[in-house]
């Protein structure tokens, strides 16, 4: 097999949004720290949703994103709170993917917090080849080729065969 077509992980990001800032927000952000030991981000409102609430700048969310080995093994845990299940429908076209955990305590290694409660939480998994540094690099950025990018199909072989998953409907 070619080297340069070898797929890896290059990041996985894990979001939780919980609509206003305060008591909730704190807590989000205490269980990001408690499940990956890194300090987590805020996110602000982009837009603004009268109804909700909601207007620019206001911090309604949190996100940590992992790289490395510690991103690889995090994702073996997160993927076991799944029961290693995941559905065709979490892949995109580029060969990300992304899944829910809807309660922390399915996380093996993660016990129940009772300061802070039960909260579920969105994990996204962006993959890589060798070569991908050329469309974020300062000079003499390009494009990805399209026989180099990495399709749905790939993406699903590479977790069944790495992680040994399996795909639902």
């Amino acid at each position: 097999m070619n080297p340069m077509k070898k797929i890896d992980i290059e990041k996985i990001t894990l979001n939780i949004c919980v609509g206003q800032p305060g008591d909730n927000l704190d807590k989000a952000i205490k269980l990001l720290n408690k499940i990956t030991t890194s300090k987590p981000v805020k996110t602000k409102a982009k837009k603004r949703i009268p109804t909700w609430n909601i207007r620019p700048g206001l911090e309604i969310g949190c996100k940590v994103t992992l790289r490395g080995q510690k991103a690889k093994e995090l994702l073996k845990r997160l993927l076991a709170s799944t029961n290693n299940q995941l559905n065709e429908k979490n892949f995109d076209n580029q060969g990300n993917l992304s899944f829910g955990v809807l309660e922390y305590i399915d996380i093996p290694g993660v016990e129940y917090d009772a300061s802070i409660g039960i909260i579920g939480l969105e994990v996204a998994v962006t993959l890589k080849r060798p070569g991908f540094r050329i469309k974020n690099r300062k000079i003499k950025s390009k494009k990805i080729a399209k026989s180099h990018k990495i399709s749905k199909q790939e993406a699903i072989d590479y977790m069944k065969n790495e992680y040994k998953i399996n795909i639902g409907g």
